[in-house]
């Protein structure tokens, strides 16, 4: 018997307590936002089915759910749609990414004006297209040329999106100098330590770049961001980028912790010099371009993932209420073929399935039936769990 509030507490021990305060409290909000936060427990939730033994081996995100699609500027300048997070990265069978994915579809249902016949309808869009893309062997992607619907309306609107805009969202300006805005949504103020530690950490990195003067710290402060991974050391970076005040750069810099993934794959995963490495080569590995800055780093005998905060960075807006369910599903489609490319992408590398076998996955219809029954008993199980949590969070288990 799984108890579920002191599985949450255990994994979560030792974290940031401001900010893992802050997500129990979003965890609470609703099953969706739950799920994101607690993967670890929707895999050793996941049900006794031969889908987890017999399906493809493949590089999976690992917390694929629908907020981890999104716009990004790549390292070539250009700006896609894809996967974004791959901090829970592991090789697996693929039936754990799409379980996992159509479970979230059917959880987020309500909070998207959603009846369950239409969500059902959506988890065979994204199956069909996932299907349908694996099948054809090509491995392709979503850039602003290519994309339709409303991922091509979101990649045509980031055209007007200027880095000082951006810059005023997260910054507050005196004169020509920027400063990290404090504000308890974005950011939280560093220690002194801290800001030394980051201080020292970017400049023996900027010694080592062809520009150094880029690196050139102008604050730091702690970063809230993302759901599951609340409270794990993280910061915000202003550098001085291109020139201040409307060229600064904001980077991110986050402790890369081992997959959630980990104690329940049987496969045997490559030996990784850092787990920081892990999240970037898969991530590399996967995504059409890779995201600009993106690199693994050390700080002392601690691995971080080092990455660019980008005006582009965006995720389509799903709301049933006031979207015609064609267009969703348009989008569920285009989630499900880049699932696909991804894993064609990174096919026959250290372990993962062979082209071949994703194409044989993918014309193979019997697999489907048991997919979605799974993804119907995980839905109620995170349901479940959410009460549980919930009721315990009420009565102050979670309060720190």
């Amino acid at each position: 018997m799984v108890n579920v509030v002191k599985r949450i507490q255990e994994y979560n021990a030792g974290r940031d307590p401001e900010r893992l305060q802050l997500k129990y409290r979003n965890i609470r909000s609703n099953p969706f936002v739950f799920l994101r936060g607690t993967c670890h427990l929707f895999y050793e939730r996941l049900p006794k089915s031969g889908l987890f033994r017999t399906a493809p081996a493949t590089w999976i995100c690992g917390d694929l759910h629908l907020e981890n699609f999104g716009s990004y500027k790549g390292d070539n300048r250009l700006t896609y749609f894809d996967m974004n997070d791959f901090d829970e990265a592991a090789l697996a069978p693929t039936s754990m990414e799409l379980v996992r994915f159509l479970t979230s579809v059917l959880i987020a249902a309500e909070g998207l004006s959603l009846s369950a016949a239409e969500s059902r309808t959506l988890c065979r869009a994204f199956l069909d297209a996932y299907s349908a893309a694996l099948t054809s062997g090509k491995a392709r992607w979503v850039e602003r040329d290519t994309a339709q619907g409303m991922v091509g309306t979101l990649l045509n609107d980031l055209r007007g999106r200027q880095r000082a805009l951006y810059l005023d969202t997260r910054t507050v300006r005196k004169g020509r100098q920027r400063t990290l805005r404090i504000d308890g949504k974005k950011a939280l103020a560093v220690s002194d330590k801290q800001r030394a530690k980051v201080t020292a950490f970017m400049n023996a990195f900027a010694a080592e770049q062809p520009n150094p003067d880029f690196y050139k710290v102008l604050d730091v402060a702690r970063r809230i961001a993302g759901t599951g991974s609340l409270g794990v050391d993280r910061y915000s970076i202003l550098v001085e980028g291109k020139g201040s005040p409307d060229t600064n750069y904001l980077l991110d810099l986050k402790q890369a912790l081992p997959s959630s993934l980990a104690p329940y794959l049987k496969l045997e995963q490559p030996k990784w010099k850092t787990e920081a490495q892990r999240v970037v080569a898969l991530q590399r590995r996967c995504q059409a371009v890779p995201m600009a800055f993106l690199q693994p780093v050390m700080l002392g005998k601690t691995s971080y993932v080092l990455r660019g905060l980008q005006p582009s960075e965006d995720r389509v807006a799903l709301d049933r209420s006031h979207q015609k369910m064609s267009d969703i599903q348009h989008v569920l489609a285009t989630m499900g073929n880049i699932v696909a490319w991804a894993q064609l992408r990174s096919a026959g590398r250290q372990g993962s399935a062979i082209a071949d076998e994703l194409i044989d996955f993918g014309q193979n219809r019997k697999w489907k039936k048991p997919l979605l029954e799974a993804v119907q008993e995980c839905t109620i199980q995170v349901s479940k769990d959410w009460q549980t949590y919930s009721k315990a969070y009420d009565d102050g288990v979670f309060k720190l």
